[in-house]
């Protein structure tokens, strides 16, 4: 415990550390400000009617940090910025060149791949707000009396309110700790808490204590696993080569490279997430033009999306496609690879160059089989108590908390290593 609050007081006392963390917190409070501002035009009774007992809308909701159910100017949140992203890396794999300028360009390629992101992200948003508008004055939430140009304005400030987020995100990530986009959605999860808890206060029922024993059950799994999973590495050890300067011997020491399980953190369940969460946003804007052939369309593969056992395989598969994909992406063998070999460093019993490449290729695959796996079955675990107890409201909680512990894990770690870089 004295260890921890010497953490904590060193992280304080340091100037640089404790500046970065007011940053994140300014940047924070701008955000919950923002998500309180209303769009004009709204029928709040409608809205509040249209948002109860949707699963769907709900899980949204945890993006935009209750800035959907309000019908704010953040309401997207970063969720247009991260389908972006999704696009752009996907891309990588279709288009050569593009995974050259992220993996070989250096800092500048991934720049030019961030602004890329970014353009991409505004016409995103402009189309999600405006389908998800028209989907809400179809359902009578928008007052009787707004046009289709009032509906192309408030379009336009939901997208002017999707970049400024973005921006905000972008900052928290240069100028704070932590990934702002990550930080983000965690403050609206949390800043949902109160208003949760006394709703459950309000709606508590004796006969549904099994219920909340199964979620309690379910919770502490969710936790217990994304600790397991994020703490856990494979120490890879390295041996520095003796060299001899007169009478002296330098090196000869030995060391470890650790190969966390989980290298993607969280990003990828917020991927798989977002992946599903756009498509049925289309669809539902698709079955209120009242059009017969899209209502069609829309309404077989809403059904689809609204089987459990499809929908639970389908977000299992993609938290393990991401996983394996983010990790690719950002996790380079060949360049730790080449470090090694620059440093005079090398892994017993494994040559120096290319068998150390594959080597760490090898173990890097079958730790990410593993981490990708394991986190997919804890993503898909509320899902699976949703389908036993009957409470949808379990999906979402459970999505909020794996969402926020995974977030908690990689800032506390940041900033313990923040920490300990001062230290020395």
């Amino acid at each position: 415990m004295s260890s921890i609050w010497n953490k904590i007081k060193l992280a304080l006392g340091d100037r640089d550390l404790r500046s970065k963390i007011l940053f994140v917190l300014f940047a924070l409070i701008l955000f919950r400000l923002g998500a309180t501002i209303p769009v004009p035009g709204v029928d709040r009774v409608a809205l509040e009617k249209f948002f109860s007992g949707s699963q769907f809308f709900g899980l949204m909701d945890i993006f935009s940090g209750g800035g959907l159910s309000n019908l704010s100017i953040f309401m997207l949140g970063v969720g247009p910025y991260i389908t972006a992203s999704i696009i752009m890396q996907l891309l990588t794999m279709i288009f050569p060149k593009m995974k050259e300028m992220y993996q070989e360009a250096g800092s500048a390629g991934k720049l030019q791949f961030a602004q890329y992101s970014r353009l991409l992200s505004v016409p995103l948003a402009f189309l999600q707000g405006f389908s998800f508008l028209t989907l809400l004055g179809n359902q009578g939430v928008l007052l009787a009396n707004a046009t289709l140009f009032d509906k192309f304005v408030m379009a336009i400030v939901i997208t002017a309110g999707s970049t400024l987020l973005m921006w905000i995100g972008e900052l928290i990530t240069e100028y704070g700790i932590g990934n702002g986009l990550s930080l983000i959605i965690f403050s609206g999860i949390v800043a949902r808490i109160p208003s949760l808890t006394s709703e459950l206060a309000f709606k508590f029922d004796v006969s549904q204590i099994p219920t909340y024993l199964g979620f309690l059950v379910v919770a502490i799994v969710i936790v217990a696993g994304v600790v397991v999973i994020s703490e856990a590495e494979r120490p890879i050890p390295v041996t520095y080569a003796k060299r001899v300067r007169g009478n002296k011997v330098y090196g000869g020491t030995s060391t470890y490279l650790p190969l966390r399980v989980n290298q993607a953190g969280v990003i990828p369940i917020i991927f798989a997430l977002s992946f599903l969460l756009f498509p049925q946003m289309i669809l539902n804007f698709m079955l209120s033009l009242k059009n017969e052939t899209l209502t069609i369309i829309s309404d077989f593969l809403l059904s689809l999306y609204n089987n459990q056992f499809i929908y639970g395989s389908l977000y299992f598969l993609l938290v393990v496609l991401f996983t394996y994909f983010y990790t690719a992406v950002t996790f380079d063998p060949d360049s730790i690879s080449s470090n090694l070999q620059k440093s005079g460093a090398f892994i017993p019993g494994i040559r120096p160059g290319v068998p150390t490449t594959d080597y760490l290729n090898t173990v890097l695959v079958r730790l990410t089989l593993v981490g990708s796996v394991f986190l997919g079955f804890i993503a898909i675990l509320p899902l699976i108590m949703t389908a036993a107890m009957g409470d949808s409201s379990l999906a979402i909680g459970g999505t909020a908390l794996l969402i926020v512990v995974s977030v908690v894990l990689e800032l506390v770690r940041q900033i313990d290593a923040q920490v300990s870089m001062r230290e020395y």
